[in-house]
């Protein structure tokens, strides 16, 4: 048995899968904010009901805002601040009584489609996080790709490429820089872009039901939109050049994606055509979490 826990800002969510993939219990609560020792026990708790559930002792991975540093052990990159500089790792471990496996929830996500989702039977998966934040993950041969700084995959936090009139220098991106992919192509990046080009404030979901029925502005900054992701899926392509590139998150709940950013992207990849298939996630929101779980391939322990 696999357990996965996605340890979300707002929610803890833990599953137990069989070996098929199949989903034999399932459990989640608020996540203590701004408490480290509570989330320790709150994952801890977790774990312990699901194993007393299902009668069987799992292995467990997490997936985590952020990542473990190679450098130091501790979490870094985590919009759950109190994770910040903590040794999760070896904490969780300690507790469970066994060896715990992190990644990055992007990578989860990524891992997930890979293993039995939009991505099953290709070598190498890109999965895509454009919501709240935008992010990314890489399975290969239906396993993390990580690297040697825990970034790999984390294409929302480069500059958007081939920027035209009015794209460049950009804004500031929470990380530190000015325009980041993030800040364009995030759920407050596409409401941002609508606001200053009607003098109107709507969310993300909002414009893009706008833009639906047929309203010329609304449309527009989706279009703009559309542009702005294939160029920067581009740069992926010309990269990684991946077998599957799978969206996640809110924005990918848009399905005119799946057509126009496919056809546009063509324009800006580095190749006479590409072949690769732009697609929407099998599982949707508990991709995090089953992907997670398959942190532990099979017959690990």
């Amino acid at each position: 048995m696999r357990i996965g826990v996605d340890l979300g800002g707002t929610k803890i969510e833990a599953v137990a899968l069989d070996e098929v993939g199949a989903v034999l219990a399932r459990r989640r609560v608020p996540t203590p904010r701004d408490d480290y020792e509570a989330t320790l026990a709150a994952i801890a708790g977790l774990v312990s009901d699901l194993e007393s559930q299902t009668g069987a002792r799992g292995t467990v991975g997490v997936g985590m805002p952020g990542a473990l540093s190679p450098a130091t052990g501790l979490v870094k990159n985590a919009n759950s601040t109190w994770l910040i500089g903590r040794p999760l790792d070896r904490d969780l471990s300690a507790r469970l009584r066994r060896p715990v496996r992190f990644a990055n929830d992007a990578n989860c996500f990524a891992l997930s489609e890979a293993v039995d989702g939009a991505g099953a039977g290709a070598r190498v998966v890109f999965g895509v996080i454009v919501g709240t934040g935008t992010g990314g993950g890489i399975a290969v041969d239906r396993r993390v790709l990580t690297g040697p700084n825990a970034i790999a995959g984390e294409w929302g936090h480069n500059p958007l490429p081939w920027p035209s009139g009015g794209e460049w220098p950009g804004l500031p991106c929470y990380c530190g820089k000015t325009g980041c992919v993030e800040t364009f192509l995030s759920g407050p990046g596409l409401a941002r872009d609508y606001r200053e080009t009607t003098g109107e404030a709507l969310e993300a979901p909002a414009v893009v039901a706008q833009a639906e029925g047929g309203d010329p502005r609304a449309r527009a900054t989706l279009e703009r939109y559309e542009d702005r992701l294939a160029r920067s899926l581009a740069v992926v392509l010309n990269v990684l050049d991946p077998d599957v590139v799978v969206l996640g998150g809110g924005m990918s709940r848009i399905p005119r994606l799946y057509e126009s950013v496919p056809r546009l992207w063509q324009r800006w990849a580095f190749s006479d055509r590409v072949d690769t298939p732009l697609r929407p996630p099998v599982h949707g929101d508990a991709s995090g979490v089953r992907g997670a779980a398959w942190l532990w391939g099979p017959g690990e322990a």
